[in-house]
């Protein structure tokens, strides 16, 4: 079962800059995409970037494009989500997240690294 080693949260303030990372136990070149989704309380799941493997096509909620910027290194199964600019509406827990069909479904996914944004 794939495994996911997410760190890079924190506590930024707005317009601040977080980079996350996440390292899976293997390789996902299986997948259709590995990337993040994140979950805020009383906020249902939403999909916040993705990578695919075949191309390395990237995927952004209309929220984030422009802000945000996911890359992956193949070579230490990681990915990475750059996030600038952030807003107090992109507090949440965000999830790495191996992707099965499309950008929009989950398949497996890690515990979490907590983003919280303050104004």
């Amino acid at each position: 079962q794939l495994q996911f080693v997410e760190s890079g949260g924190g506590l930024v303030q707005s317009g601040g800059s977080l980079r996350l990372s996440c390292k899976t136990s293997e390789s996902t070149s299986d997948y259709y995409g590995i990337g993040w989704f994140r979950q805020a309380p009383g906020k249902e799941r939403e999909d916040v970037s993705c990578i695919t493997s075949s191309y390395g096509s990237t995927y952004y909620t209309d929220s984030v494009r422009g802000r945000f910027t996911i890359s992956r290194d193949n070579s230490k199964n990681t990915v990475y989500l750059q996030m600038n600019g952030l807003k107090p509406e992109d507090t949440g827990l965000y999830f790495c997240t191996a992707y099965l069909i499309n950008c929009l479904t989950p398949d497996s996914w890690g515990q979490g690294t907590q983003v919280t944004v303050s104004s």
